[in-house]
């Protein structure tokens, strides 16, 4: 069984080194790059996720479709396909960079910290069946937008979540959510 690695960043978003993603989040966890993407049917049906009830981080709470870490020399949209299809069995038509520049930082119950570059995609899918994966996903539901805007207030949103969706209302709905282009993305992530 293979280890999972996270990239390691400067202040620049350059990527300066990699360590064990298991080992490497923990109360002082290092800046690092990841993704966070929100699936949409084309009726503009946005697919929210609850994560695992055994996951280290952040049980149990709701957010988006997905989030993740790029490997070492792993694309966005390599990253953002691997995990759809790993968590939720789901294969899009289409991903666009919509916060390609969100960062944050946010401490769970337990005192482990996350502090990453998380450029946040949309995805569409044509085809919305889901098969979650158990150990990644407790539950997983297709939600109206005015359902996705009442999450925010809720305390089981996830903090990185709650941060997004302050980007992303200002955008409209989910389908209209312009394309922010690939420019803005970390130098240490490519397309």
């Amino acid at each position: 069984m293979s280890v999972e690695e996270i990239v390691l960043l400067n202040a620049a978003d350059e990527a300066i080194g990699t360590v064990d993603k298991v080992t490497g989040h923990h109360r002082d966890t290092p800046y690092h790059l990841a993704f966070s993407c929100y699936v949409v049917d084309p009726a503009g049906q946005v697919l929210i996720t609850r994560r695992a009830l055994s996951k280290r981080t952040f049980p149990g709470v709701w957010t988006g479709s997905c989030c993740g870490h790029p490997g070492p020399g792993e694309g966005l949209r390599e990253a953002v396909e691997r995990r759809l299809r790993d968590e939720l069995g789901v294969i899009v038509d289409t991903i666009t960079p919509v916060l390609p520049g969100f960062r944050y930082r946010a401490v769970a119950a337990d005192g482990t910290v996350e502090y990453e570059r998380c450029p946040v995609v949309r995805a569409v899918a044509s085809r919305p069946g889901v098969r979650r994966n158990p150990a990644e996903v407790e539950d997983a539901e297709w939600w109206s937008w005015e359902r996705c805007l009442e999450l925010v207030d809720r305390p089981e949103a996830s903090p990185w979540f709650r941060l997004q969706m302050a980007e992303l209302v200002p955008l409209g709905a989910p389908l209209e959510w312009p394309d922010a282009g690939t420019e803005l993305l970390p130098p240490a992530l490519r397309w």
